[in-house]
């Protein structure tokens, strides 16, 4: 199947069982032990990326694109952190469960921003391009679009994590393992390191931060690039 197929079947999932699940899985109700640990690594991903900028120091002066944000989990602590913040995803529900726990949370809800779009359309500018765990749902050929296209509205810094591609890996996928349960998405795309860090330089970028989340059920690679 084609880019566009790939597109459909993501909003497509992440409108209806999709949305369900991960609904559960980032929030902070009951769910089974698999969900629990996909909970907890994509935390610490969150977690990761919050303490790089806080330890720059100068979130209040920032301008951040979350783009595929989700139910919030970034964009939501980022805002009460006092950066100006736009988030954006793919799915409908995912965007209206967002503004819900941000009016929860915070008093100004204009801050975060929240659209429903998809990474193509995005456009703008900002300090700082952050997209977690969504390049797992595109082959590579596409991710390097989006790749370039995210760095383009990036005046500073990109942020990006993905599932990487290791022998390990790629037989975990193969069996089954990696996204487990009924509901879970029919694709899930591994990406060499090499690949995406080789896309951000023709870009501009020069890689200065990288971490690893792995628990059993979550594999998360995390690359921050700053423009050169």
């Amino acid at each position: 199947m084609n880019a566009a197929d790939d597109k459909t079947i993501v909003r497509e999932y992440f409108n209806s069982t999709g949305f369900d699940r991960w609904k559960r899985i980032y929030g902070d109700g009951e769910v089974n032990k698999v969900q629990l640990d996909i909970r907890n690594g994509h935390q610490q991903t969150v977690d990761t990326v919050i303490g790089w900028l806080k330890a720059d120091n100068n979130l209040p002066e920032l301008s951040i694109c979350d783009a595929g944000c989700g139910v919030g989990s970034l964009s939501i602590p980022l805002a009460v952190d006092g950066a100006k913040v736009y988030a954006t995803d793919i799915s409908e529900k995912m965007v209206e469960e967002g503004k819900d726990r941000a009016k929860q949370t915070l008093p100004n809800v204009e801050n975060p921003t929240f659209a429903v779009q998809d990474l193509e359309s995005l456009s703008g500018s900002y300090d700082t391009v952050i997209c977690l765990d969504v390049l797992i749902h595109y082959p590579q050929e596409k991710a390097d679009e989006m790749i370039s296209h995210l760095c383009s509205l990036a005046q500073s810094r990109i942020i990006l994590s993905f599932a990487p591609k290791t022998c390990a890996l790629s037989i975990l996928k193969k069996i089954g393992s990696f996204f487990p349960g009924p509901s879970k998405a029919t694709r899930a795309y591994l990406h060499r390191e090499a690949d995406v860090v080789k896309i951000l330089e023709s870009n501009g970028f020069s890689l200065q931060r990288k971490a690893m989340t792995k628990t059993r059920f979550y594999f998360s690679r995390l690359l921050e690039a700053t423009r050169k």
